[in-house]
C-alpha cells in the first residue's frame, strides 16, 4: 500500500476539533492501515513528528430510508498525536 492510500480525509467534528487544540489530529485511513504506515503517512504529507497513533475501526451504523435498512460501510479512524510546537494546517491552524 501507498503511503498516499493511507490517508483518506480528516475527520471535522467538534470533538476531533477540540482534539486538534491539543495537537492530535484524526484522520480516517484505509481499511489495512497500521499504525507504523498511518505514522509514516502523516510526517511524509505533511512535513511534521508523529509521537503516537492510535488506531481503531468504526462499525457502520444502520440507517432507515423508508421502509428499508441499510448499513451504512464499517471505517477505521486514526488520532494522530504530533510534537508539542507542529501543526497541520488543513484543519484549519489548530
Amino acid at each position: 500500500m501507498n503511503l498516499y492510500e493511507v490517508l483518506r480525509r480528516p475527520v471535522v467534528t467538534e470533538k476531533s476539533t477540540a482534539l486538534s487544540e491539543g495537537g492530535r489530529y484524526t484522520f480516517e485511513v484505509a481499511r489495512g492501515a497500521t499504525k507504523v504506515r498511518v505514522k509514516e503517512a502523516v510526517e511524509t504529507a505533511f512535513g511534521v513528528k508523529v509521537v503516537q497513533v492510535n488506531v481503531m475501526s468504526v462499525r457502520g451504523k444502520r440507517k432507515r430510508f423508508g421502509p428499508k435498512l441499510k448499513a451504512r460501510p464499517s471505517w477505521r479512524k486514526a488520532v494522530v498525536t504530533l510534537v508539542k510546537g507542529d501543526k497541520i494546517e488543513v484543519f484549519g491552524g489548530g
